[in-house]
């Protein structure tokens, strides 16, 4: 919902992206009004951010980014110093723009707030707007209307306060061109590594190396402490997948909610495509327009040939290689300017020459479906499935709590939830502490529970955790290896080859700078060159950063120039520069335009970087880092 906030403006959509959407929203006023409720962790303005407020955006942040990784995310990862100021400094933005947008008199009307959520397309239902369509989109917020209209007015008053900024920074042709120039200039570049292993026969260990490396590095060698653990999960899922849905239940659905299965008109269409950027300059629209008006000329002439014409010209990666097919879709699944056009044509038509925001479209319509309603057959599958999560769902309330107390009441033994609830009694692998581990171990409270004293001495049941949404699992544990420390000869292998790789690759970057040297003077070295490979600063596939910037660092005013670059512990990297190409910029170039783009999203971020410099003067920012590092959270 929040993207569609943004469709107008690219660079106000990364900011806001970036600023809003991952961490927790409070609203405008109760940014600026926030009640004393809890310790402060930051002051920004009058305004303050609290330790509760802080607690509530890392989980936000954790609960966003479990679901984008399919729920494997390692909840050590938000207490690093890094992601707590990450999430800390996304807090601070938020409220300095609520200050100024709160001194700026921007307030998003009723009015306003119901016009655009009336207008998105997706909420929208045969062209008129359906409460239930936005009902559902709440609900899969997993918020309340309430809190959703306040996180949206948010938005749309930060849209308003941060597009005249951003849209502001104006970057200037000649800066722009010599920066392009520079991005695309070429060198051609020949390599020569010089690595570790090339050195093990040079290197010699003193005798008492590997003793005294040992020695200092004891804390390597230890085996941590281990658990093997049995385990039972009560899951929402499984126990949706269990029910069981008779035929009359799935009728009985069907006929009570019969507006879901009714199907607008639809079309199936195919497209040719000419991109062309909304804002691009006169020349490069009409430029565009004349293709698009040759190739509706070729259609026209051979209608039999359009899909091959779409698969050899069409611009839209997506549909040209399929002959340009976009198969069926319904109203509100294109954008209007295609959409109005597509619905207006009878089946095998082709359009005239159709301009949208992607560019120019010749569209010929392949299909239509008029309105109906799906038989049920069609849409069984579909509401036996909706009725057993549904079933699922009210099963695991009405057990979670008792599922919680039989753990807990009977902690001795998990047979007792085993037989009352037909659960499966399953055991893990040898779990190792601080280790990363498989689900549902993974979650932090559960492997914590299992390394407590009372898991590890009494070996009774954890509490019943919440590893996910709707999936509880309690442990026990079975074994129990204390943390041991390894002896030195069953180490004694391993550390030898650290030594002499480590020694090997001091000699390695020691030979290489001497090399570079020699190469610097004009002196003949005997190296194995590799092949010369054309790269530039955007395009220089394999090539480590530090290497890449080392080679376009090189003064290359005289031809062949060298340059080196040393990666402790895997040895020198020495390059040969042979030839500078200048780069060109060409106006049609999709590079040059990419490029383009990438400069005005830096001018941007600059005048938007200095903008809440600005905002931090006028509302000045105060962190407790003594709080914000504190192990007590």
């Amino acid at each position: 919902m929040f993207d569609i906030v943004r469709n107008n403006k690219k660079i106000t959509q990364i900011f806001l992206a970036l600023i809003t959407l991952p961490f927790a929203f409070w609203g405008v006023e109760s940014y600026v009004r926030n009640a004393a409720i809890d310790a402060e962790l930051a002051s920004v303005g009058r305004g303050k951010i609290t330790r509760q407020e802080f607690q509530v955006a890392v989980r936000e942040q954790q609960d966003r980014m479990r679901t984008q990784a399919g729920g494997k995310v390692d909840p050590a990862m938000f207490e690093t110093p890094q992601m707590r100021r990450a999430v800390l400094d996304s807090l601070v933005v938020q409220r300095l723009l609520a200050e100024q947008a709160h001194k700026a008199k921007l307030v998003i009307s009723n009015e306003q707030l119901v016009q655009f959520i009336a207008a998105v397309p997706s909420l929208q239902e045969n062209g008129k707007f359906s409460k239930e369509r936005y009902e559902a989109l709440v609900a899969a917020q997993g918020m309340s209307k309430e809190m959703f209209e306040a996180r949206l007015r948010q938005d749309l008053a930060m849209q308003q306060l941060m597009l005249p900024v951003t849209e502001a920074g104006i970057a200037g042709q000649v800066a722009a061109g010599r920066w392009l120039a520079t991005q695309m200039e070429q060198r051609e570049v020949s390599e020569a590594p010089l690595l570790p292993e090339n050195y093990l026969g040079r290197v010699k260990l003193a005798a008492d190396a590997v003793q005294k490396y040992y020695e200092a590095n004891r804390k390597q060698f230890e085996l941590p402490e281990q658990v093997r653990a049995e385990f039972v999960v009560l899951s929402r899922d499984a126990l949706a997948a269990a029910s069981v849905i008779s035929d009359e239940e799935a009728r009985k659905y069907y006929a009570s909610h019969g507006e879901r299965y009714k199907e607008g008109d639809t079309r199936r269409a195919s497209h040719v495509l000419i991109r062309v950027d909304k804002g691009a300059p006169a020349a490069e629209v009409a430029a565009a327009k004349a293709k698009a008006e040759q190739l509706l000329a070729q259609v026209r002439k051979t209608p039999g040939d359009f899909a091959k014409i779409a698969k050899d010209n069409s611009q839209d990666p997506g549909s040209a290689e399929k002959g340009g097919d976009l198969d069926w879709f319904s109203r509100g699944a294109m954008v209007k300017a295609f959409e109005d056009v597509a619905f207006t044509l009878k089946e095998g038509q082709i359009s005239d020459v159709v301009r949208s925001d992607f560019g120019f479209h010749i569209i010929r319509v392949t299909g239509v479906r008029p309105e109906r309603v799906k038989p049920f057959d069609e849409v069984k599958a579909d509401i036996v499935a909706e009725l057993k999560r549904e079933a699922g769902a009210k099963k695991y309330a009405d057990v979670a709590e008792a599922f919680g107390n039989v753990v807990y009441e009977q902690a001795d033994s998990l047979k007792p939830a085993v037989e009352k609830w037909k659960l499966d009694l399953r055991q893990s692998p040898w779990l190792a502490k601080g280790g990363k581990f498989d689900p549902p171990f993974d979650n932090q409270k559960l492997a914590a529970a299992l390394f407590s004293d009372d898991g590890l001495k009494n070996k009774r049941n954890t509490e019943a955790v919440e590893v996910a949404p709707g999936t509880l699992v309690s442990a026990r544990v079975l074994e129990h290896k204390p943390a041991a420390l390894q002896p030195l000869e069953a180490v004694r292998g391993d550390i030898e080859k650290r030594l002499l790789r480590e020694e090997a690759a001091v000699l390695a970057i020691k030979d290489g700078e001497e090399k570079l040297a020699r190469l610097g003077k004009g002196e003949a070295v005997d190296l194995k060159w590799s092949p010369v490979r054309k790269i530039s600063r955007t395009e220089a596939p394999g090539l480590p950063p530090e290497s890449l910037r080392a080679v376009f660092a090189a003064d290359a005013a005289k031809l062949p120039v060298h340059a080196g670059v040393a990666y402790p512990g895997k040895g020198y990297a020495l390059y040969r520069i042979s030839s500078v190409k200048a780069g060109e910029t060409a106006k049609d170039d999709p590079r040059t335009r990419a490029l383009a783009q990438q400069y005005a999203r830096i001018v941007a971020e600059e005048e938007f970087a200095a903008w809440l410099a600005s905002l931090k003067e006028s509302y000045p920012v105060k962190i407790n880092n003594a709080m914000l590092e504190s192990k007590d959270r």
